[in-house]
């Protein structure tokens, strides 16, 4: 629960005493007797980067309230962001001009506790009893004071709406949030007014209006919805692990579909669990009306969806954007990046791509050099114009199960093409085979038990028939096959009860040592910025967590099958008639190795993710016209065949 505000050190990584070892990186600045007097003149750049010259010790430090353009608590003024700033000293005295990087966030004063939807349909109770706690351990830890204010930034944090130190009502990625985070570019820019806590007028004589974002999570989903109003003095973001449509948060091909670990989860239950503003009882009409309008019976996308969907707006783009996501991360899924990058790629606008290992989480304390380097640069380039390069340098990189790293200048990597596999029926007894050439077979059945079963459960024993799913394995493969982009499905069937869940997961099957997505510490000490005070400015590497397990799922997808023609849309399935069903998987990229079997496994009811259906729904599929659409890398299909 703990969160930083940059120049506090409240909530700064703790160092564990007797660390083993002591890294300084090449660009570290002095210690607690702080570095050289910078020259009035500017920011130094040397090398192609800017210079540690400036005092984190000696920063200035200034709290404004920000007029937006909107009035979402509808008491009849506009409401106001709260940002809180801090900028070297020369600001003041030398007159000093410098840009800012920005991180936003809903979560600076805290998160409350409010209980989730229930999810098991015909249940009585209208709430889940357990309430499912956010945590923010594992928000980017905050480094901007002390790495970026020395080389002449400002940093600063800005409350976003109806949270904190703001007014207004939050409404989870709404036009109102977009505006919010807006209108702090806006001040920085001379475009919207600003008061200081006592009502004086105040404005930014000291920004040259170049402003960068940066954030993970709801933190990186704000700086795309700034991005996605095309305001201008926003030249560079970093969203990472963040979402580009809530649509595909809560919700996927029609299907109400929880965040990993969050299942019964909303965008009012978000919207509440943020509402720390003074006085938020004035947002209980607004609270009401989220939860009213965001139709968790049929999961259609409808209008809701598309106030809080940006991957539409990537024409309006002004900023570079800098995307990262954990290939491993089932919060905010990776689809939101790869779609945004997509997205940005058609509207030409400079991006760069990174795909981790990780979760939820951030890469900078497992490839810190890198990290602060690439970031630095993109800032530099964007914000100083230093003609560094950076944009010249591949545009892709993607982290590797062995923890290695590679680049590219795109993604999926060039020469990937997309390899149909059918879904074959086995012997009796025995799972089906996955083929390039389809094979004709009797109708195959299973009888949904999600609400009891895990997907987890569903796969074990996977060469053994299982009557609530149905599984399809290739031989072991003869060489290594990397899936890389976004997998889909096409299955014709037909359903027969409750529940109109279709659920496919890709999996991996052979026992092996994956990485999970979580970390460990190293005890190895990197020393990244300015010591002052009650903040080091190090932290303890970290390297990823693997666990030994005999498989593990790739990736997964969803369909509500009466959203089988388009997501906006319910339609009525008759029982025990066959359709034809496609829907996408979550985008990956995964090396599956040599002597490993690649399998498909269809369920109905996924008991982590989907709304769960009394138990009983029996699924008819129809093998050898069903298939399963993988992008692999060159060279790929010769393993399968």
């Amino acid at each position: 629960m703990r969160r930083r505000f940059p120049w506090s050190g409240a909530g700064a990584i703790t160092l564990a005493a007797g660390l083993l070892a002591t890294t300084a990186l090449p660009a570290a600045a002095a210690g607690p007797a702080g570095p050289p007097r910078a020259p009035a003149a500017g920011a130094v750049v040397k090398d192609g980067e800017t210079q540690p010259v400036f005092s984190r010790a000696d920063a200035v430090t200034q709290t404004v309230n920000i007029e937006t353009t909107v009035d979402s608590d509808r008491d009849g003024v506009r409401d106001r962001v709260q940002m809180r700033i801090m900028r070297p000293r020369e600001t003041d005295t030398a007159g000093l001009k410098v840009p800012t990087i920005l991180e936003a966030s809903p979560y600076w004063a805290g998160i409350l506790d409010v209980p989730n939807h229930n999810v098991d349909i015909d249940d009585p109770r209208s709430r889940a009893l357990a309430t499912t706690k956010r945590s923010l351990a594992d928000v980017f830890p905050g480094i901007y004071d002390n790495y970026f204010l020395p080389r002449g930034y400002a940093v600063a944090n800005l409350d976003s709406i109806g949270t904190g130190g703001s007014t207004g009502c939050p409404t989870s990625g709404d036009r109102s949030e977009q505006a919010g985070a807006k209108a702090a570019v806006d001040w920085l820019n001379g475009r919207a007014r600003g008061w200081a806590p006592d009502g004086t007028p105040v404005t930014a004589g000291w920004s040259t209006g170049d402003t960068g974002m940066i954030g993970q999570s709801y933190n990186g989903t704000l700086p795309n919805m700034a991005a996605a109003t095309g305001v201008p003095g926003l030249k560079a973001i970093v969203p990472i692990a963040a979402i580009s449509s809530w649509y595909d948060y809560y919700r996927a091909n029609g299907g109400v579909v929880a965040p990993g670990g969050y299942q019964g989860e909303d965008l009012d239950v978000l919207a509440r669990a943020v509402l720390t503003r003074k006085n938020p009882e004035v947002c209980a009409k607004i609270m009401d009306e989220i939860e009213a309008t965001q139709d968790r019976e049929t999961g259609d996308y409808g209008r809701v969806w598309a106030e809080r969907d940006y991957v539409g707006q990537a024409r309006r783009v002004r900023a570079a954007v800098m995307v990262v996501h954990g290939l491993n991360d089932w919060n905010v899924k990776v689809k939101n990046s790869v779609q945004w990058w997509n997205a940005l790629k058609e509207a030409g606008v400079p991006r760069k791509l990174w795909l981790h290992q990780g979760n939820h989480s951030t890469p900078f304390r497992w490839r810190v050099e890198e990290w602060l380097r690439q970031i630095h640069h993109w800032f530099d380039r964007y914000l100083y114009g230093v003609r560094n390069g950076i944009e010249r340098e591949p545009r892709v990189d993607v982290q590797h199960a062995d923890g290695t790293w590679e680049t590219a200048r795109d993604w999926p990597v060039p020469g990937t093409r997309t390899v149909p596999l059918s879904l074959n029926a086995g012997p009796a007894g025995q799972p089906g085979t996955l083929d390039l050439r389809p094979r004709r077979g009797a109708l195959q059945s299973f009888v949904d038990a999600g609400k009891t079963r895990t997907a987890e459960q569903l796969l074990a024993g996977e060469d053994q028939a299982d009557p609530n799913r149905l599984a399809y394995l290739t031989p072991a493969l003869t060489r290594a096959v990397r899936v890389d982009g976004t997998p889909a499905v096409s299955v014709r069937a037909s359903l027969d009860g409750r529940s109109p869940y279709l659920t496919a997961l890709l999996v991996d099957y052979g026992t092996d040592a994956r990485p999970t997505g979580a970390r460990v510490d190293t005890g190895e000490r990197v020393c990244y910025g300015q010591s002052v005070e009650g903040d080091e400015g190090c932290t303890t590497r970290q390297a990823l967590r693997t666990e030994t397990a005999p498989f593990k799922i790739i990736t997964r997808g969803w369909l509500d099958a009466r959203n089988r023609h388009s997501p906006s849309r319910t339609e009525p399935i008759a029982p025990g008639r066959q359709y034809d069903f496609r829907w996408d998987f979550q985008p990956t990229d995964y090396v599956v190795k040599a002597g490993h079997r690649l399998g498909v496994i269809v369920l109905s009811t996924d008991h982590d993710y989907t709304l769960r259906y009394p138990a009983g729904t029996k699924v008819t599929v129809q093998p050898g016209t069903s298939r399963v659409l993988l992008p692999l890398a060159r060279g790929g299909d010769e393993a399968l065949d």
